[in-house]
């Protein structure tokens, strides 16, 4: 494959450009079909593929020979035909001729079926290996932090496969046309050596000139690639996002984003219409140029006998051939420059994500230790860029079978230490002790829905874990996902998940596969956040039954219920840890719920006013068993018309106080008293 790359750039880069696309192909090609690291490929694949190659090279050498036979076979035939005037052996010339023409068919064919099956089976390897790369060490993951690497998806399936492609029929054209080309070149030079030297020189010249317009075109092609990645990329943000969309009515403003995009594509399609027009008419002027040599020099010479017809014929067929070939390199070279642009792009992306999993040198790592329990020991937890501190030496250790709590104002890192937890973020200093992945389920506020069936679903990620339908059927009554079966046909039905559940039945959907996989510890990210109080405290009871430890994030005050210890990260990087009751406590007496006149309501019902709770000003101070529904909204986070449904059923409210109180419906009372 040697001239076709030549990259868009200024003459004066033009070798380097040269040198590092022939890196880029070694990099991509080498390991396939010269591996020198253990374990890359089999010794018995690398044999077969250089055994198809081989063939191939040994098919396009036989076809180039059967073409140089026909011309001859060809030039016997008009020479028997018009000079002999034999028709027995013009008979016989004719049938080796179909022969000849039949055998270069079958030639062609096969030529093509193995130079496919090669392209193939050096797809599926490629792809394989640049999936493995993406899929391990969570490169998919860290990729996205790498801004000068676009698309990920779209280099995935779609710009692999053209690389085998291009690279095979390329390198088979070449080496087929550049013997195509020699063998006429040879067929001429024995006939006339005049229009031998012509063709030669001819040649080089265009050759010169057909690099020159491939430059502008390879550049064109590279910015192809990306503006239809980008373009791809807004009609697929437009469908994951669907429903917010509808929300905003923001149609418009898509649709403007997508033409902006679009404008892009047509703009550079305009330009590559303008280059090629140039590239063909160059081309076919070129060829043409070509088929009147023979006759102008040929045919002073047959006017005096000095050739006959047949040769004649033969050199200007040859010369035809020769016009031909050259025709087919030179649109090999234009075309080239795609392939180009697509190996400098996957180039750059596999040594992007063989970076992004590179542990950092010379920089502070938090150390993580695998033990069955999850501890953090002094640890000083940065962002990845170690441009900000999220929380400053922090220590705990969360018991087997209770729970932790992490709470403070938004965006100061309580999903980061998740992050850490899972080994996403390791950027800072200290140790910390966690459990093996595999025994540890991550709930995120987002829950992930797979693309697979229910049973699937509720599996994920030990999909190969069995369960009969009713223990599945069990497992949707527990998380009141009951009625889901009603909307499918079953376990085994696959249907877009994300479009036909609501956010709430997600994230109960998420609970399903905890009590399914029964993980040794559990870490949830604000992971009821889109459910009622009922279904969260359901939910979070079913958690606490299971024995497992878990670590949750959240805002809500319901959630001091299931957790026995508080984590509150402060935005100076400061933390603290506190009991549920201690937190509680220190949080009542900062309870701001007052008029705006901003006076103090003093409830003074205690016998002989025992316990009182003091709050600050413009807060209020309870001393009182009993409350009514307005007191108890001043008291709680529920609205009126919950506090007095909570009380019509007998239910029971956590204040913010800590305490726990029920309405008593008896008519001498009619209040919420404490329990």
């Amino acid at each position: 494959m040697p001239t076709q790359v030549v990259q868009a750039q200024p003459a004066t880069n033009a070798f380097s450009g040269f040198i590092q696309f022939w890196e880029d192909v070694r990099a991509i090609a080498g390991p396939y079909w010269y591996p020198t690291k253990a374990g890359e490929r089999a010794f018995s694949d690398v044999i077969r593929s250089w055994g198809m190659l081989i063939l191939l090279i040994l098919l396009i050498i036989a076809l180039v020979g059967m073409t140089a036979f026909d011309s001859f076979v060809s030039r016997y035939l008009v020479d028997t035909l018009i000079q002999e005037k034999d028709y027995s052996k013009f008979i016989n010339t004719l049938s080796i001729n179909i022969v000849g023409l039949v055998f270069v068919t079958l030639l062609v064919g096969f030529s093509k079926f193995v130079r496919k099956k090669i392209a193939l089976d050096w797809y599926k390897w490629l792809n394989n290996q640049i999936l493995d790369k993406y899929l391990s060490n969570r490169a998919y993951y860290r990729i996205n932090f790498r801004s000068d690497v676009d698309n990920p998806d779209q280099r995935l399936s779609q710009e692999i496969e053209p690389i085998t492609s291009s690279a095979l029929s390329f390198s088979a054209t070449f080496l087929e046309k550049v013997l195509e080309m020699t063998t006429f070149l040879i067929i001429v030079w024995v006939i006339s050596q005049e229009i031998a030297l012509i063709l030669l020189a001819y040649t080089i010249v265009g050759n010169f000139i057909a690099v020159y317009l491939n430059q502008g075109l390879n550049k064109i092609n590279q910015e192809e690639l990306e503006f239809k990645a980008d373009y791809n990329y807004a009609l697929t943000h437009v469908r994951n996002h669907a429903e917010s969309i509808a929300f905003f009515q923001g149609e418009k403003q898509e649709s403007n984003i997508i033409q902006r995009r679009f404008s892009n594509i047509l703009k550079n399609a305009e330009r590559k219409i303008n280059w090629e027009r140039g590239k063909e008419i160059f081309s076919r002027g070129y060829q043409a140029v070509i088929q009147i040599f023979p006759f102008l020099v040929l045919a002073p010479l047959y006017i005096r006998d000095e050739i006959d017809f047949g040769q004649l014929g033969q050199a200007a067929l040859a010369c035809n051939l020769f016009a031909s070939a050259l025709g087919q390199l030179i649109n090999e070279f234009a075309t080239s420059g795609r392939f180009s642009s697509y190996t400098e792009r996957l180039a750059e992306f596999s040594d992007a994500l063989e970076e992004v999993t590179k542990q950092p040198e010379k920089v502070s790592t938090i150390k993580t230790i695998e033990e069955n329990h999850l501890a953090f020991e002094h640890v000083t937890l940065q962002t990845p860029n170690y441009e900000q501190v999220i929380v400053e030496d922090l220590s705990l250790s969360v018991q087997k079978g209770e729970g932790l709590l992490i709470v403070g104002p938004s965006g100061r890192g309580k999903s980061s230490l998740l992050r850490a937890i899972a080994g996403l973020w390791n950027a800072g200093t200290g140790r910390l002790v966690r459990p093996p992945l595999e025994e540890v389920l991550f709930l995120p506020q987002r829950p992930y829905i797979i693309l697979g069936t229910l049973r699937e679903q509720l599996l994920y990620p030990h999909t190969n874990r069995k369960m009969s339908d009713r223990e599945l059927e069990a497992v949707l009554q527990q998380v009141n996902l009951q009625n889901l079966l009603s909307r499918v046909d079953g376990f085994d039905t696959e249907v877009p998940w994300e479009n036909i559940l609501s956010l709430g039945e997600q994230q109960r959907l998420a609970f399903a596969r905890l009590l399914v996989t029964h993980p040794s510890f559990t870490i949830l990210d604000e992971a009821t956040s889109a459910l009622d109080l009922n279904n969260e405290e359901s939910l979070y009871q079913q958690l606490q039954k299971t024995k497992t430890t878990f670590i949750s994030v959240g805002h809500r005050k319901s959630l001091f219920n299931y957790h026995q210890w508080v984590l509150e990260l402060s935005q100076d990087s400061s933390w603290q840890l506190v009991n549920v009751q201690d937190y509680r406590l220190q949080k009542t007496k900062k309870i701001v719920t007052t008029p705006s006149d901003n006076h103090q309501i003093t409830i003074d019902n205690f016998p002989n006013n025992e316990s009182k709770t003091q709050l600050e000003t413009g807060v209020v101070t309870v001393t009182t068993e009993g409350f009514s529904h307005k007191e108890m909204q001043i008291l709680t986070d529920y609205s009126p018309a919950s506090i007095r449904s909570r009380g019509s059923l007998g239910k029971s409210i956590t204040g913010k106080d800590g305490f726990t109180y029920r309405y008593n419906k008896n008519p001498n009372v009619l209040k919420w008293v404490r329990i």
